[in-house]
């Protein structure tokens, strides 16, 4: 019966301290887990503010554009009707 006995109780003890064990691993693949998905946002946040950068470049040139092609048009109607009114 001691023997019983004993063996359960180094039989929970074993099993008491791989929980704490068991335990530690979690916490720590848990912050790794947390650690990549932080980074990864981050790393997609920056690359999402680098595109939204570009097309907002990209869309000013084409209204500076537009804008210098209006008024080379408007100078052209002018000077058209300055010709037809002489």
């Amino acid at each position: 019966m001691k023997n019983k006995i004993l063996a359960f109780t180094i039989l929970l003890i074993t099993m008491i301290s791989c929980q704490d064990k068991t335990k530690e691993k979690l916490d720590d693949a848990k912050n790794a887990v947390t650690e990549e998905v932080t980074t990864t946002i981050d790393s997609a946040k920056i690359k999402a503010e680098a595109k939204i950068d570009s097309i907002k470049e990209k869309a000013k040139t084409k209204m500076d554009s537009v804008v210098i092609k209006s008024a080379d048009e408007i100078e052209k109607a002018a000077k058209k009707m300055k010709e037809s009114v002489k």
